[in-house]
C-alpha cells in the first residue's frame, strides 16, 4: 500500500503551536504577593545604628523624590515591559541587555544611597538594628531593582529573630522567588522548601519550587515535586501545572511522566485541544504496532481531536482496508471532509477503493464469524477477531460478547482484548464497567488505557 506523503508533527510541536511554553509558572502571583506591605514589630534601636540609620533614611527619602531617579525607573519599567513582550531568541536577548543596562544606569545614580545602607548594616548591633537595617536594604533594593538587595534585606529581617514567626513562611517564600529571578536555583530551593514546610500555599510556591529544579537541570526532581503537587491539588490543579509537565518529561525524554501528566490533563481538563496532546505525547513517547496504534487513534476519532494530516493517515494504516474496510473508510471520509485528506492524493484513492470493494462481503461474513466464535471449540483468536469486526461496523454491543468469550479461551492476547472490550463498553455507555476493564490492562498498552478510561470516565452521566 501506497504511503502518502504528509507532515509529521510531533507532540512537542503541537504543544508549542499551542502555546505552552517551559518557562517560569509563579513570576506574575509572586510579584503580587511582594507588593504587600509588613507591620514592623515595636523596635527599641541602639544609638550607634540610629547615627547611620538616620542618614540612609533620608538620603532614601530623597533619592525616592529627585527626578534623575524617576526618570531612570521609568526606563527600568519600559525596558521591563520590551522584554516580556520581545518573542524570540534574538529580540529577548537584546531587550534582556537593555533591562541589564537600564537596572545598572539606575544603580550608579544610586551607589551613594547604597554606601549609606552598608554603613548602616555595619552598625546594627542587635536584633531590632538587624531588622530595620534588613527594611531598609529591601526598600532600598525595590528602589534601585536590585534584587541581590532586596533579598539580603528579607534574609537579614528573617534571620533577626523579629518576625513574627505566622510570617516566615511568606518571607522564605519571598526570598525563594527572588532567589529564582537571580537564578540561584539552590537558593530557591532551599527557601521554597522552608516556606511550604511552613505551611505557605499562596502564590503558585510549587511549581516555582517545580521550576528551580528544572531550570537547574534536574527534571526528574522538579517533574516529582510538580507531580505532588498536582496530586494534592486534584480537580482544582493549575491547567498550566499539568501541560509544564508535559513538555518538561517530553524534553527530557522521561516517557513514564509524560504519559503521566498526559492522563492528568485530560482527566481533569479534557478539551479537544488537550486530547489531541495527550494522544500525541502517548503516541510520540511508546513504541505501538500496529494494533496499538489502532486503539489508540480510535480514543482520537471518539474525541473529535484530530490535529494534523498524520492523524488520519496513521488511523488508516492501523485500521488497514483490507482488514476493518467500514472503519477505514470511514476515517478517509472524515479526513478528505476535513480537507486533512485530498481525494487526487493516490493513496487516498487506493485506500478508499479497497475499502469500498470490501465492505459488502465482509459485512456479509458478520454472522458466520460470530457463529464460529460460540462455537464451543472456538480458539481465543477466532472470538477476538469477531469481536473486531463487530466493533469496527459500530456494534458495540455484539463485541462485547466476542470479546468476553475470548477472554475465557486459553492463549488469549488479554491486554489487547480488555483493552477493547473497555472500547466497547465506553461505546455503549457502560462508563464503570468500562473503567474497571481499562484498569486491568498491563504493559505496552497501559497508557492507552489510561486514556481511555479518563475518557470513558468523562462519559459518566452526572450525579443527581
Amino acid at each position: 500500500m501506497v504511503r502518502s506523503k504528509f507532515f509529521a508533527r510531533t507532540a512537542l510541536g503541537l504543544a508549542l503551536a499551542m502555546g505552552i511554553a517551559a518557562g517560569g509558572l509563579s513570576a506574575p502571583a509572586m510579584a503580587k504577593e511582594k507588593e504587600k506591605k509588613q507591620e514592623a514589630p515595636k523596635l527599641k534601636l541602639s544609638k550607634g545604628f540610629m547615627a547611620a540609620y538616620q542618614p540612609a533614611k533620608k538620603g532614601f527619602d530623597d533619592a525616592s523624590k529627585r527626578a534623575d531617579v524617576v526618570e531612570a525607573r521609568n526606563k527600568v519599567t519600559a525596558a521591563e515591559n520590551a522584554f516580556r513582550a520581545a518573542r524570540g531568541k534574538k529580540a529577548q536577548d537584546e531587550a534582556r541587555a537593555n533591562y541589564d543596562a537600564a537596572v545598572a544606569a539606575l544603580g550608579a545614580l544610586l551607589a551613594p544611597e547604597a554606601a549609606l545602607v552598608e554603613a548602616a548594616f555595619t552598625a546594627a548591633v542587635d536584633p531590632d538594628d538587624k531588622f530595620v537595617a534588613g527594611q531598609l536594604a529591601l526598600n532600598h533594593g525595590q528602589l534601585a531593582h536590585d534584587k541581590k538587595m532586596q533579598r539580603r534585606g528579607l534574609q537579614t529581617m528573617v534571620d533577626s529573630g523579629k518576625l513574627p514567626a505566622s510570617d516566615l513562611p511568606k518571607f522564605n517564600y519571598y526570598i525563594g522567588g527572588i532567589s529564582y529571578d537571580l537564578r540561584d536555583y539552590p537558593a530557591a530551593r532551599a527557601s521554597l522548601q522552608t516556606a511550604i514546610a511552613g505551611g505557605y500555599t499562596e502564590g503558585g510556591v510549587e511549581g516555582l519550587l517545580a521550576d528551580a529544579y528544572i531550570n537547574d537541570n534536574m527534571p526528574a526532581e522538579g517533574l516529582k515535586v510538580l507531580d505532588e503537587a498536582v496530586t494534592k491539588r486534584g480537580a482544582s490543579a493549575p491547567e498550566e501545572w499539568i501541560k509544564k509537565g508535559i513538555v518538561v518529561a517530553y524534553r527530557a525524554k522521561l516517557p513514564d511522566h509524560a504519559v503521566n501528566f498526559s492522563v492528568r490533563l485530560v482527566q481533569v481538563y479534557p478539551t479537544k485541544d488537550n486530547w489531541a496532546l495527550a494522544i500525541a505525547v502517548v503516541r510520540d513517547m511508546t513504541k505501538f504496532q500496529n494494533q496499538e496504534m489502532l486503539d489508540l487513534m480510535r480514543l482520537m476519532g471518539r474525541t473529535d481531536s484530530w490535529a494534523e494530516t498524520r492523524d488520519y493517515i496513521e488511523y488508516i494504516q492501523a485500521a488497514d482496508p483490507r482488514r476493518l474496510p467500514n472503519e477505514a473508510l470511514k476515517i478517509i471520509n472524515l479526513g478528505l471532509a476535513s480537507g486533512k485528506l485530498e481525494a487526487s492524493d493516490p493513496a487516498v484513492t487506493d485506500w478508499k477503493a479497497i475499502a469500498a470493494g470490501r465492505i459488502a462481503p465482509d459485512k456479509a461474513s458478520l454472522p458466520g464469524m460470530e457463529k464460529d466464535a460460540r462455537a464451543a471449540n472456538a480458539t481465543a483468536a477466532t472470538a477476538m477477531a469477531a469481536g473486531d469486526a463487530f466493533l469496527s461496523y459500530d456494534d458495540a454491543a455484539k463485541a462485547e460478547e466476542m470479546y468476553e468469550i475470548a477472554l475465557t479461551k486459553p492463549g488469549v492476547d488479554a491486554p489487547r482484548v480488555l483493552t477493547r472490550l473497555g472500547i466497547a463498553q465506553t461505546d455503549q455507555g457502560k462508563s464503570a464497567q468500562a473503567q474497571e476493564t481499562l484498569a486491568k490492562v498491563t504493559g505496552i498498552r497501559g497508557p492507552i488505557a489510561q486514556l481511555w478510561a479518563a475518557y470513558a470516565k468523562s462519559k459518566a452521566a452526572p450525579a443527581n
